[in-house]
């Protein structure tokens, strides 16, 4: 099987004793579980992430859809061509011309890292002016708010499940051998896609809300990494170690 899953409030949400079991089951069956990170996080912060306690992956849907990378021995993510040569087109080097536009627009606040296909705010709720989704859509580009918290200005069309679709079939997975997770309305276009999928305990409502009447949705009541584990058995899709369902 191969796990895909959001990082913040999924992957790395739920009780230090629950990661730690989640983490040493997925080091203890590499031959059989694979690993992708599908996450709004940038690569830099996915290496200083693992050069800790946390499992490398084989691969990273990044960036909120816009990177598809493989990481290589010793954590270097190399981006795939094939795979972003779309989302490159889509973009069409944008940036300069989302960060004018959302120039001191209310309630955003422009974040400092440099993504290559996406432009990134930090939002605050009650001073947030949402005439900013029309001024992106009149350049052609899609805007994702997620958390409330996080404002996403991404290419048309792309997002974090589109693009785990496009890196699912050009890695020629099957589909129903695919567990995705998520906590956040970021992850409701993947969670849609129809594969095997998880929101864990602690979902935000939102996200709840949507996803409800989805059959191949699993709704954890298990928080975080016990929800993916939690998953992991409602499909089973992989035998589990002894006492995990004990977390859930």
């Amino acid at each position: 099987m191969v796990l895909a899953t959001d990082l913040d409030g999924t992957f790395l949400g739920g009780s230090d004793e629950d990661r730690r079991r989640l983490y040493d089951w997925i080091e203890g069956n590499r031959a059989t579980v694979g690993l992708v990170f599908v996450t709004g996080r940038d690569p830099d912060f996915i290496r200083d992430l693992c050069a800790g306690l946390v499992p490398w992956p084989e691969y990273v849907v990044g960036d909120v859809g816009t990177t598809i990378a493989h990481v290589e021995p010793g954590g270097r993510l190399v981006p795939i061509p094939d795979l972003e040569a779309d989302i490159a087109e889509r973009w069409s080097d944008a940036g300069e011309s989302v960060r004018e536009r959302l120039n001191e627009h209310p309630g955003l606040t422009l974040q400092p890292t440099d993504f290559r296909y996406r432009v990134s705010y930090d939002l605050v709720p009650d001073e947030f002016d949402p005439g900013a989704h029309d001024a992106i859509a009149e350049l052609g580009l899609d805007t994702l708010i997620s958390a409330d918290r996080y404002f996403d200005v991404l290419p048309r069309g792309v997002s974090k499940g589109p693009s785990l679709r496009r890196f699912v079939k050009h890695m020629g997975v099957a589909e129903d051998r695919v567990l995705v997770a998520g906590d956040t309305m970021n992850d409701l276009s993947m969670l849609e896609l129809g594969l095997p999928a998880v929101a864990v305990g602690g979902s935000e409502e939102p996200l709840l809300t949507r996803v409800r009447h989805l059959a191949h949705v699993h709704k954890a009541r298990a928080i975080g990494a016990a929800g993916i584990l939690e998953a992991i058995a409602a499909f089973d899709l992989h035998p589990l170690p002894k006492g995990a369902r004990d977390a859930f």
